[in-house]
């Protein structure tokens, strides 16, 4: 299927496949806002989710002057600023998605 008869939320996923690009990244390729492109990326973490034979991976955002990692924020949206230092020098966060070996999903089905 050709490029332009896909959805952009179908490219996006399409990009992501072993590979972590930044909300950035996407919308430059897709043409399309980065907000869009956070908004898609809320669904398709949801649609993922489902599919075990994928995995949604999310590169967090870290300040890039104190060096804290938001490990815990699951939003894809880019964080306002540091709740160590205050400095709003945060990096994006990255998105990617990992296609889930076969071996593992049968493991998993005999535990």
């Amino acid at each position: 299927m050709q490029t332009h008869d896909r959805t952009p939320r179908q490219r996006i996923l399409d990009l992501l496949v072993g590979r972590a690009m930044t909300a950035r990244q996407l919308a430059a390729v897709i043409k399309i806002s980065e907000r869009q492109v956070e908004d898609h990326l809320i669904h398709i973490v949801k649609s993922v989710e489902r599919d075990r034979s994928r995995r949604f991976i999310i590169e967090p955002s870290a300040c890039l002057d104190c060096e804290f990692v938001f490990k815990e924020r699951s939003r894809v949206t880019r964080p306002s600023h540091c709740p160590k230092c205050n400095s709003e020098n945060t990096s994006m966060p990255r998105f990617g998605i990992e296609i889930v070996s076969k071996k593992v999903e049968q493991d998993d089905d005999n535990a």
